[in-house]
């Protein structure tokens, strides 16, 4: 009887993490939408966004071009805690952290060796179509940046 029921405890709580991320907007492929966006010359920009769950983790892969329209990729893992977690192909940052506010908001921050270099909220639609990534930071020659980048959902 304790078998069966630690058992049945497991798989509900499985379900109940997947379910999670199920119901979780920011899971999917996303692409930007240049006509929508506001993103200032001279800035990167992520083209293709892919949230995917793994497990109690998020992770996100992004496609897109720097500021000299070379192509870059970016790769995190981690929880929507607000806590950082290791970033890669990032240039710019070494850690990123994201912070679900609610079911339609995120924050976002990016880091280099501790310190802000981006911060940032992603919206979702009410129909959850569209994300508008808006952030603040700077390029490398310490230039301040505004960025509004809108993605559709694919």
């Amino acid at each position: 009887m304790k078998t069966r029921t630690i058992l049945l405890t497991l798989v509900f709580c499985f379900f109940s993490i997947v379910a999670s991320f199920a119901n979780d907007a920011n899971v999917g492929t996303w692409k930007l939408n240049d006509a929508k966006s506001k993103i200032p010359a001279g800035a990167s920009k992520n083209t293709t966004v892919v949230y995917t769950a793994e497990g109690d983790n998020l992770k996100c892969v992004t496609d897109g071009v720097d500021s000299s329209g070379n192509p870059t990729h970016t790769e995190w893992t981690g929880k929507p805690d607000g806590k950082d977690y290791p970033v890669t192909g990032d240039a710019n940052a070494d850690t990123r952290s994201l912070k679900m506010v609610s079911k339609r908001k995120y924050d976002l921050s990016n880091k280099k060796a501790g310190k802000p270099v981006l911060t940032g909220d992603i919206v979702f639609s009410p129909d959850g179509k569209t994300r508008t990534l808006t952030t603040d930071g700077g390029d490398p020659t310490g230039q301040k940046l505004h960025s509004v980048a809108v993605y559709d959902k694919q």
